[in-house]
This record gives C-alpha cells, structure tokens and sequence, in this order.
C-alpha cells in the first residue's frame, strides 16, 4: 500500500493557467453531469485495461489526475507512478473543489448546467 504521504499532490488553485493535462477518472455519469473542458476521461477501474488509451497523455509533463474529492485520483496517481506510465499528480479537493473555484465545466446532457456528482 502506497503511503498518502508519498503521493504528489497539488491544489486547483495550484495548477498550472495553460496547458495543464487533466485526466478525469470518475465513472460515465459523474463525467457526462460535468467535466473540465478537454479533459481525458478514463475511469479508474478501466485504467489498468485502458494503457492504450494512456498514449493519448503525454510522457514529457505531468498529468493531473482529478476525481470528485481526491480519493481514487490518489490511487490512480500511485498506480499511474509507480507503473512508470506517466508522470502523475493527484488534484486535491477533486471536482468539487474545480467547482468552488470557479473553473470551467461542460456537460453531456443538452440543456443542462453542468455540475460536479
């Protein structure tokens, strides 16, 4: 088991203004309600089958790894690392913090607001 301790980790408020690659790794539904513009959607159980999809993050800067509040974008970033895929920072607060921040969100059902499950 990966001590939380040893898990990098950054705040939205800390993540880069341009050009941050973030990848979403809550189920369908909590992504079609709301989602980060071009954000990469992978959930966590479909990560380990999903290393092809992996090609689509890039290998030469950290990818930001977002859930709703932190818990399994922990884990995917301990397994993404420790796998030596890519580069990996979890984004505390998750989602809901993207939220309270004021961040962009897009959703998948027309003539909806978007907002963070």
């Amino acid at each position: 088991m990966v001590n939380p301790a040893e898990i990098p980790t950054t705040r939205v408020s800390d993540l880069p203004a341009d050009g941050a690659v973030l990848l979403d790794v809550r189920e369908a539904d909590e992504w079609a309600a709301g989602h980060a513009p071009d954000a990469v959607h992978i959930p966590l159980g479909d990560l380990p089958a999903s290393t092809d999809r992996l090609a689509e993050l890039p290998d030469d800067r950290p990818v930001y790894v977002i859930c709703r509040t932190g818990g399994r974008s922990a884990q995917a970033t301990a397994w993404l690392n420790a796998a030596g895929l890519v580069d990996a920072v979890n984004v505390a607060g998750g989602m809901k913090s993207w939220q309270t921040e004021g961040r962009a969100l897009e959703t998948d059902h027309d003539a909806a607001e978007p907002e963070v499950l």
